[in-house]
């Protein structure tokens, strides 16, 4: 068996982390690995059973209750997420399961329960995930390290154009409060916060166009891993 390949991308919230990495991995016919959607998932169920983000006690008594799994369509490779065999791939998609999401991953406990999960799938498979702690903590062996950024009010543009187009009513000011908050949560959380390594190629997204950006890091990747 050939060895296989994993690429890392990290970065902070609406960064277009997800959106590149799905089109990078289609591209070079990687299996794309959204992390966020399984902390997401498990945040979802809490909040489904009335536990709170922060209640580790809760946490603790019941995360061996919720069993996720991760499937892929066959036909465009996009990522399902399954809840105790049901597909929540839609309803975990809400500002206020991110929010959960981001809370409930802080916890050592959970980070560790998810994490053979994640490297489980990069042993497996040509892989190409994003998240936060990708290349220093999941994958820090990764055969290429990006760490994905754009200025905060670019970012919260982007997410608030995003939310217009779903009927979202909140404002601009709302947004933009809500990425910075999510910077400060991400990069100051005890366990495995947010952060670019020395082995992390930067790529400043605030300037150029998802074009641009997959050919600049499909470049680096082709080179990187001779594929």
């Amino acid at each position: 068996m050939g060895k296989f390949y994993s690429v890392a991308i990290d970065g902070p919230a609406g960064a277009g982390k997800s959106t590149i990495a799905k089109a990078l991995a289609k591209e070079l016919g990687f299996h794309y690995v959204d992390t966020g959607a399984i902390y997401r998932t498990l945040g979802y169920f809490f909040n489904l059973i009335g536990i709170g983000p922060k209640d580790i006690d809760g946490i603790t008594k019941y995360i061996d209750e919720c069993v996720i799994e991760i499937e892929w369509d066959d036909e465009d490779g996009s990522q399902h997420m399954f809840l105790n065999e049901i597909d929540v791939s839609e309803e975990i998609r809400t500002p206020e399961i991110s929010r959960i999401a981001s809370t409930v991953s802080a916890h050592a406990l959970v980070r560790e329960r998810l994490l053979d999960m994640q490297r489980d799938v990069a042993k497996k498979h040509n892989v190409i995930m994003d998240g936060r702690d990708i290349g220093s903590v999941v994958l820090p062996r990764a055969d290429v390290k990006f760490f994905l950024t754009a200025s905060p009010e670019v970012r919260a543009r982007r997410r608030f154009d995003e939310l217009q187009a779903k009927g979202s009513k909140d404002s601009f000011e709302k947004v933009l409060k809500e990425v910075n908050d999510r910077d400060h949560a991400d990069m100051t959380r005890a366990v495995a916060p947010l952060k670019q390594t020395k082995s992390h190629i930067l790529v400043d997204t605030s300037d150029m166009t998802i074009e641009q950006v997959i050919a600049h890091m499909g470049s680096i990747v082709r080179e990187k891993c001779k594929v």
